[in-house]
């Protein structure tokens, strides 16, 4: 019986205080990138939920060196997903008697990464490819007004 060699890993983060639609603007980021992209897009974007991802995308990397004994250079997110978690609920209590409701959402973030040393699927990263197109540059020629005189020198 031949036995095939894994070569996916995850890390998983649950009960993450914050919104999904707020952590899916950073994932659709970084999906599908290799392991060195991804961190320094992450410690680069301006977003708070960039740091909770970058400990999650740290910690599949770590899980994949000790796991399976692959390079870091060669591990790609293959999946990334976001999911709503549950919703704390309270109570706000304003003027007159009268109350508030408070919903803090939290969010359950899923990183899949996977080693393309090991799987024959992958031969070239897709973002570090150079374009298969040449540029051609052209000379255009812009018609000036101002120079001409134009509108301004009618009397």
């Amino acid at each position: 019986m031949l036995k095939k060699k894994k070569t996916e890993v995850y890390a998983l983060g649950q009960h993450i205080s914050m919104s999904a639609d707020k952590a899916r603007r950073v994932i659709d980021q970084i999906r599908g990138r290799s392991y060195e992209e991804t961190l320094m897009i992450l410690e680069l974007m301006p977003y708070r939920a960039c740091y909770p991802i970058f400990k999650l995308v740290y910690s599949a990397a770590a899980n994949a060196s000790y796991n399976m004994g692959s390079n870091e250079a060669n591990l790609v997110i293959s999946q990334a997903e976001v999911n709503e978690g549950s919703t704390v609920k309270k109570l706000k209590p304003r003027a007159r008697g009268r109350s508030f409701p408070i919903k803090r959402s939290t969010c359950h973030i899923t990183i899949v990464m996977k080693d393309i040393s090991l799987d024959d699927e992958y031969v070239e990263i897709d973002s570090l490819k150079k374009p298969k197109w040449k540029k051609k540059y052209t000379a255009t020629a812009y018609y000036d007004m101002y120079s001409s005189g134009g509108i301004w020198d009618k009397k």
